[in-house]
């Protein structure tokens, strides 16, 4: 048997593996050990281990997402996403369909200091999902619009899968927080444009509009300064180049346990949880990094990806037709593995091919930002696509009142706009670029 069949055997084993609901890490770790064995032996691979998996979990750069992960934890804890949830409703509630437009942006809101997609759409389902059924809301929209808005926590700082491509690519990490801002905020308008629409086609999906009084807009927004001040001390500092991405994480997570020990919102159990959260979904984390790690190298081993990489540069093809198959190859994908697996097992192989490319002239610094991006958006897609879509599962978990094919109906015109944005930055690469360039 030729290398490159051992390459597809193992790439094939790892597939069948997840679609049996085999964990992720050891799915890709066992078919790549096995077919290391086959390529080189055994004791190469002992010695391959032996410097592998320190060498993987020892990079500095990776305490970042311990670390941001556990600010997002103390604000869960903390009782933050209500205030962030209460301020958008009240700002939003003259609207029809605006409790949903609320979930939408407190969802987008949270994600920007949670930095979990899963955490950010369980958190604020669970505070806006209630209320949201109580005054008429009809599920396919209240579940449609919460999974959806979860996905934002893909692409906005801190996002854990944005940093992790930054660091498989030697990318820093603040250009890929700031090259995604734009691209967040179409999502979020796309979102916005979605609801309104639903709503004025399909007026029973939602109540009539009741606008809140000032009084209480302004009492919603004293309530969410904190929010702010975290964001803008993180943010602010790392953008100003007062501190690194790693430096400013620990300092967020110093803030919002200072923050909500202060309101009372936290105790040492609450705290516990954080801790604990954290450390299990880190060390989750870390292991599929491990995995990847094994699978691709024995890929590496077999020639699979340059001889992939070959193919595709003689097939003569435009960069953008490369560029479209690749994003169709994301969605597909995101039907059997979530969006972590995704680029951890990909970029490695997927990364050199696009980088051989010429698109619009981009330099490779901003060729690897664009094409970060654009992963990204992609597997905001995966979130919530048929038939897996694993915020629609997260939402389904907690709104088991309605059907998961009622949620998957909601989902479509969230859909159609997500298509949109992804041509645009597929032609426009100076949306996700502009702020790169004017503030770096």
């Amino acid at each position: 048997m030729s290398s490159f069949q051992i390459g597809l055997l193992m790439f094939g084993a790892m597939l069948v593996l997840m679609a049996v609901r085999v964990p992720i890490a050891i799915a890709m770790f066992v078919p790549g050990a096995v077919g290391y064995v086959a390529l080189s032996g055994w004791l190469p691979l002992l010695s391959h281990l032996k410097g592998a998996v320190y060498g993987r979990v020892s990079v500095y750069d990776l305490s970042v997402i311990p670390l941001f992960m556990l600010m997002g934890g103390l604000a869960v804890q903390g009782g933050l996403a209500k205030a962030l949830f209460d301020f958008a409703n009240a700002l939003l509630g003259r609207f029809r369909g605006g409790m949903a437009m609320a979930g939408v942006l407190a969802c987008a809101a949270f994600g920007s200091i949670s930095g979990s997609t899963v955490a950010t759409t369980a958190t604020i389902a669970q505070v806006a999902y209630p209320q949201m059924r109580r005054i008429g809301y009809s599920g396919r929209l209240a579940t449609a619009a919460l999974a959806t808005g979860g996905t934002m926590g893909v692409l906005l700082p801190p996002s854990v899968t944005l940093m992790v491509y930054a660091i498989l690519t030697e990318q820093n990490i603040t250009k890929m927080f700031l090259a995604a801002y734009v691209p967040a905020l179409l999502a979020a308008a796309g979102y916005l444009l979605a609801i309104a629409v639903m709503v004025r086609i399909h007026p029973q999906h939602a109540p009539a509009a009741q606008a809140a009084p000032a009084g209480e807009v302004l009492q919603a927004g004293l309530r969410v300064w904190p929010i702010l001040a975290i964001f803008g001390v993180v943010f602010g500092g790392i953008y100003g180049g007062l501190f690194t991405a790693t430096e400013g994480a620990a300092i967020g997570v110093v803030l919002t346990l200072l923050i909500t020990l202060a309101r009372g919102e936290i105790n040492r159990a609450k705290a516990a949880e954080a801790v604990r959260t954290t450390a299990q979904t880190s060390g989750m984390i870390f292991l599929i990094f491990i995995g990847a790690d094994m699978i691709n190298a024995a890929l590496a081993l077999s020639q699979l990806p340059a001889q992939l990489a070959q193919v595709v540069g003689h097939l003569q093809l435009s960069p953008l037709l490369v560029m479209a198959g690749v994003m169709l190859f994301y969605v597909l994908l995101g039907c059997v593995m979530d969006e972590m697996s995704m680029i951890l097992l990909t970029v490695p192989t997927l990364f050199p091919v696009i980088m051989g490319m010429d698109f619009f002239g981009l330099n490779p610094a901003d060729k690897a930002l664009w094409f970060g991006i654009l992963i990204l958006t992609v597997c905001e897609i995966g979130m919530i696509f048929p038939p897996v879509g694993l915020n629609v599962y997260v939402m389904n978990g907690l709104a088991r009142d309605v059907p998961m094919a009622e949620t998957y109906r909601g989902v479509v015109p969230f859909l159609i706009t997500d298509a949109v944005r992804l041509a645009l930055l597929i032609l426009f690469p100076a949306l996700a670029l502009t702020l790169v360039h004017r503030l770096t």
